[in-house]
């Protein structure tokens, strides 16, 4: 597929935002794997994916592994030897061609990179053929520490929701992080995350949430995705018991001063509203024990569950 070499909704939101240039953001970087990066994803656990399923919904997602089971073919392809967690909405996403976006995060380390793409899955393996690679910094990343890398899985079936239970309430009113997907037509798919002070995601009900947009790099690759399509996914990771929460919805930026006054450190206010929720108890193997908050997280919101 031929990429627009200017992404309009990027810009977009840096000119409201009087921040980045003409050129800055997405058309910076190019499809290459670079040596570094390449032995980087050879060293990593876990991927967090982003991708619309066949309906166009919009899902985060993740694969793990052991050490080794995402490799380079060459600059350009990556492989991705595992298969997707059962219930998983992004199960059955890659028989055909598919837009995919990929975070690829180290928590030990703080560490990430970020690469988009065309993905088909070929028998067990995930083949991505890169568009777009780039390192990020760690801001808003917390540090954490791999404690199991083999813990059983459950068997049990994902449950699935149009709202959500008191359960999920309180799982994302604790949560320091979430990792969100985007996309938008002729731009592909991308798979970041969001990071803060437990409580920094705000659920104002059932079927809304709400969260600071902190200052960042100026890129605005999620935010200029939703500016031209409001679908997106989200993935709340349980780190300690391998459980999964995945949200997908409807994202606005919400650029009133006045709404984010009560937001100590935000730019903006992002508000979703859910679609449908999923879970699925005991999704991977790895276990997570939390070692440091960023240094960069700016305090949570007075209150982050509405009653």
């Amino acid at each position: 597929m031929i990429r627009s070499p200017h992404h309009e909704g990027e810009q977009a939101v840096q000119r409201r935002a009087g921040e980045g240039h003409p050129g800055w953001g997405s058309p910076m970087f190019d499809n290459t794997v670079q040596p570094g990066f390449a032995a980087f994803l050879r060293e990593q656990r876990m991927l967090f994916l982003g991708a619309a399923d066949a309906d166009g919904a919009v899902w985060a997602s993740v694969l793990t592994g052991t050490a080794g089971f995402v490799d380079t073919v060459d600059p350009h392809q990556v492989v991705v030897d595992a298969a997707p967690v059962p219930g998983d909405p992004l199960a059955d996403a890659f028989t055909a061609p598919r837009d995919l976006g990929v975070l690829a995060l180290d928590p030990r380390t703080i560490r990430r990179i970020r690469l988009s793409g065309v993905a088909r899955r070929q028998g067990g393996r995930l083949r991505i053929a890169t568009e777009q690679v780039l390192g990020n910094c760690p801001k808003y990343l917390q540090r954490r520490e791999l404690v199991e890398s083999d813990a059983p899985v459950g068997d049990a079936p994902a449950a699935v929701r149009h709202e959500l239970g008191p359960r999920e309430r309180q799982w994302i009113a604790e949560a320091d992080t979430f990792f969100i997907a985007s996309r938008a037509p002729g731009h592909g798919a991308d798979a970041s995350h969001r990071g803060g002070e437990p409580g920094f995601v705000t659920v104002e009900g059932p079927r809304r949430l709400s969260w600071p947009d902190y200052p960042g790099n100026s890129f605005y690759m999620t935010l200029g995705n939703l500016s031209l399509d409001a679908a997106c996914g989200l993935l709340f990771l349980d780190w300690e018991r391998g459980h999964t929460l995945q949200l997908t919805g409807r994202a606005r930026i919400d650029w009133d001063p006045d709404h984010r006054a009560a937001l100590p450190g935000a730019l903006r206010r992002i508000e979703f509203d859910v679609e449908r929720v999923v879970t699925i108890d005991r999704a991977v193997p790895h276990r997570w024990a939390l070692t440091a908050r960023s240094r960069f997280n700016p305090p949570p919101p007075a209150s982050c569950v509405a009653p």
